[in-house]
């Protein structure tokens, strides 16, 4: 029996008065949600432990049956696996996103954790070009896809700077850093690398005014996955963080032309992808970004055609090639990204379970409110991997 998990980032969130207090899932239109509701398990996963922030570093680890608390080193460490990085276990890996800022003070403003969403043709010279003027035997900086890269510290682990606390860039849209420049003077190798980075990318013609390090760790290790759960599986994602999570654990990773994170990903092609993979593959973790980005701009509409689009044309299709009966289907979000706050909350996640073996919810929409309703509460997210597979085995 084929096990397809279908994961909508950040695809939970609170009741909005702009939408009679639904929802952006209740609000969307989501037909085969809703059939396999009706069909399946419905409940509730917590996928970030509480001592933990909620991040889709965590909350996917999560999902793909690791255990954060254990294995979670930092979001670059995790990025840096995608990329295939040969690192020493003393490096300390950074996520680096390209920001927009007013300025680099305590008086800065957080514009954009995105720098409007750059475009990769656009942001991979701007690295180079940092790797050019800045690179040296301590810090190289790697170029990712879109606004998010990586630096990499040469034995950096054992450091101060890996007991620096940034917080993510999409956390502060629109609110001070001055808590995060504070931080950073802790450290005046990093202090001065940031002002230099920032007078490299002076008048560029992008949006991209600054670099923003964050979620540093040491190299990560992962269990194989096959070893761990007797599948051979793969992740299809448009992100490092996925890509990373997958290649780590011993996962095919495989990259889809035009995947781009956002609400006009590829979605055909994801599908293709994945279809193609269970051909000889057990599991398949397809995972789309667009919702999670929405909601960090604050957008509903674009939330709603998101989740719209995910029930649509990667549920719909997936669904129809291989029918209940013939796989086993798991439904969800990583963690909520609300409107309102324009960032991530730890709230346990809405999941639906469907097998020939799993008996009917009879849950007619599938909903954050309805999916608490029934009362199934999984309070460790790493467990829900095995979970799955002791009800569909």
């Amino acid at each position: 029996m084929k096990l397809v998990f279908l994961i909508a980032d950040g695809m939970g969130g609170w009741p909005l008065k702009e939408l009679g207090n639904k929802t952006t899932l209740e609000a969307a239109h989501t037909p085969n949600m809703d059939m396999l509701a009706n069909k399946g398990i419905v409940g509730c996963c917590r996928t970030v432990p509480p001592s933990m922030p909620p991040g889709s570093d965590v909350a996917n680890m999560s999902l793909l049956g690791f255990d954060p608390s254990k294995y979670h080193t930092g979001r670059g460490p995790i990025e840096a696996a995608a990329q295939g990085l040969k690192l020493d276990p003393d490096d300390l890996v950074w996520r680096m996103n390209l920001v927009n800022l007013s300025e680099l003070s305590s008086d800065g403003i957080m514009y954009d954790y995105s720098s409007g969403h750059i475009s990769t043709d656009k942001s991979v010279p701007l690295v180079e070009l940092l790797q050019k003027e800045l690179g040296d035997d301590e810090f190289t900086f790697y170029p990712g896809i879109q606004y998010r890269h990586l630096l990499v510290h040469k034995g950096g682990g054992k450091k101060l700077e890996n007991k620096l606390s940034i917080r993510p860039p999409h956390d502060i849209t629109d609110q001070s850093i001055a808590l995060d420049i504070e931080e950073f003077g802790k450290s005046p190798l990093m202090n001065k690398l940031l002002r230099r980075a920032a007078e490299v990318l002076k008048d560029n013609g992008t949006k991209a005014v600054s670099i923003w390090p964050w979620g540093q760790g040491n190299p990560l290790l992962l269990p194989d996955f096959h070893e761990k759960y007797s599948m051979k599986g793969a992740v299809v994602s448009a992100v490092d963080l996925i890509k990373g999570l997958g290649r780590a654990s011993g996962l095919e990773v495989i990259d889809v032309a035009g995947a781009t994170g956002l609400v006009d990903t590829n979605y055909a092609g994801k599908v293709e992808a994945a279809l193609k993979f269970l051909e000889h593959g057990d599991f398949v973790f397809v995972h789309l970004e667009g919702a999670d980005e929405s909601g960090h701009m604050g957008s509903i509409k674009d939330k709603i055609t998101s989740i719209e689009r995910f029930d649509a044309q990667i549920v719909g299709p997936i669904l129809k090639k291989y029918p209940i009966g013939t796989a086993s289907y798991l439904v969800t979000c990583d963690h909520f990204t609300p409107i309102e706050i324009k960032t991530h909350d730890a709230e346990p996640v809405p999941f639906i379970l469907v097998s020939d073996k799993c008996e009917a919810s009879g849950v007619k929409l599938f909903s954050e409110k309805n999916a608490k309703a029934t009362g199934l509460m999984l309070d460790k997210g790493h467990e829900l991997m095995q979970w799955v597979l002791n009800l569909t085995n």
